[in-house]
């Protein structure tokens, strides 16, 4: 049979199915339709009408009972998303029009046996790929130990950097910046302190200076590492290269290592964003999941109950832990265990966030919720396109360490900053683009960036990851007092207060 033959039998069904028919069968002149209602869907058996119908029931009923081994949800996008195991499944089923005399668990137990022809081919495939990177690690190490001997024959190492103006010069080992009152860096990345270990050319030189490349002011020559792990450095530390570790902070994380309590008692408020906005606007998914953690360094302040102040926020739901006294939370605020004669765990565990107490969640569809909103707008002309990222704070809270990290597609060189507010690196080894904020306050709730590269598909920007951090919260919880249940003077006690995304993208 011929697709057009198919596809116009499948076309012809849902106009001769009727209601109220009690019959799963409908025949036409040249076929019988053999159907079965599986919720909102229909799973239909085209047969001629020389068949013997007994046994297309039976087929049918045995390709109703596959259907929920391989997809869970008996929806359109169940179905869909396991469209090619079911088609397996009923191939063990039927075979050249006829059906296999097989059972559900047999037709299960044939579609996961291994194929041999698949392993083989898998091992060569992955065999072709070791050996790819094994030659680029030769090479990689070949230009690396030329450029050793070259910069060992300069005078000093700082011969041609004289001649260059202002440039930048970066290889496998150390990212080395000069700058000097009236030049920019013009091809260095924004950070300053980042180097591309797989580019092993000297960056384009005598770049106008602008707010994209201008360095930070102050700053003189710095030596530093590249921030991403490099294959390149591993294999030349096995060939025996000495190769020297500079310790550098990675700039811009969106969640700082916390320091080890000193405080008798410390109380961690924490929030995770999970966020998915749409690139035309509008909120897809919104988020929040709090917590309140308790760590006590000694045992005799373990008899405490901790009183505490929430915000208006009303649509924040609370819930404490299983061991605490919920009527007492409810009527007064105060997170106290069941049983009073009974310490809280104390010691610095493995779990720096403590022992949890209370847990909060809030879901919204509102978009003036949202902390920092992102606007994409790539345009195309000519042979390049420019990309307008705008990024749009509310002023519910001050952002820390904003990083917005913008997928490209594969470039040979990096992107063309023109303006940006803030500072930017490129990411050339997973070919992303990051925009880097410090601080986002009242001073600069609104910010963009322009950047160009190659002509491409607007979609190849998508999704933008976001991190960042702040010290305000949406529950506005805060702990306004310790109360000790054996009298005397309260420990002293210290809060911390953060807010972290998980997972914020626009997509």
């Amino acid at each position: 049979m011929t697709r057009i033959r198919i596809e116009g039998l499948l076309a012809a069904f849902p106009k001769l199915v009727g209601t109220g028919k009690q019959h799963t069968y409908v025949e036409t002149e040249n076929v019988r339709y053999v159907y079965q209602p599986i919720e909102a869907l229909y799973l239909l058996l085209v047969t001629n009408k020389n068949s013997n119908i007994l046994e297309d029931l039976e087929t049918l009923r045995l390709l109703s009972k596959l259907v929920p081994e391989y997809s869970y949800s008996l929806d359109e996008e169940g179905i869909c998303k396991h469209a090619f195991e079911l088609i397996f499944a009923f191939d063990e089923v039927i075979s050249l029009g006829h059906k296999e005399n097989v059972t559900v668990a047999q037709v299960k137990q044939y579609c996961e046996m291994e194929s041999h022809e698949e392993k083989l081919h898998k091992l060569v495939l992955q065999s072709k790929i070791n050996e790819t990177k094994d030659v680029m690690k030769r090479k990689a190490s070949e230009i690396d130990k030329s450029k050793i001997e070259k910069n060992r024959g300069d005078k000093g190492g700082f011969g041609p950097l004289q001649s260059m103006g202002s440039g930048r010069i970066e290889n496998s080992f150390s990212d080395l910046s000069i700058s000097s009152s009236g030049t920019g860096f013009g091809s260095g990345s924004g950070f300053g302190l980042s180097s591309d270990v797989d580019s092993f050319s000297t960056k384009s030189k005598g770049r106008p200076t602008s707010s994209a490349t201008a360095p930070p002011k102050g700053l003189g020559m710095k030596l530093g590492k590249s921030q991403r792990t490099n294959q390149f450095l591993e294999s030349l530390k096995a060939e025996g290269e000495v190769i020297l570790e500079d310790v550098q902070p990675k700039l811009g994380p969106s969640r700082a290592a916390a320091p080890p309590p000193t405080d008798p008692v410390t109380l961690t408020v924490e929030e995770k964003l999970n966020v998915t906005l749409k690139r035309d606007g509008g909120v897809s998914n919104f988020d929040v999941q709090g917590t309140l953690a308790l760590q006590i360094l000694n045992q005799e302040d373990g008899h405490i109950q901790v009183q505490v102040q929430t915000g208006d926020n009303q649509a924040i739901s609370f819930k404490t832990h299983p061991n605490m006294n919920k009527e007492l939370f409810a009527n007064e605020y105060i997170l106290g265990l069941k049983d009073p004669n009974r310490p809280f765990p104390t010691g610095q565990a493995s779990d720096a966030g403590g022992v949890g107490l209370l847990k909060w969640r809030m879901q919204s569809t509102d978009e003036s919720m949202v902390p920092l909103t992102i606007n994409c707008w790539p345009s195309s002309s000519g042979n390049e396109t420019y990309v307008s990222i705008e990024y749009e704070a509310s002023s519910m809270f001050d952002l820390r360490n904003v990083v917005i990290s913008v997928p490209l597609p594969a470039l040979r060189e990096a992107p063309s900053v023109r303006q940006i507010d803030g500072e930017w690196r490129y990411d050339s080894r997973n070919s992303i683009l990051e925009w880097s904020v410090l601080l986002i306050d009242n001073s600069n709730r609104s910010g963009s960036m322009e950047f160009v590269v190659p002509l491409a598909d607007s979609s190849a920007f998508f999704p933008i990851s976001v991190r960042f951090m702040a010290t305000d919260t949406f529950s506005d919880l805060k702990v306004t007092n310790i109360i000790p249940l054996k009298g005397g003077n309260p420990p002293k006690f210290a809060q911390r207060t953060q807010l972290i995304t998980d997972n914020y993208q626009v997509v």
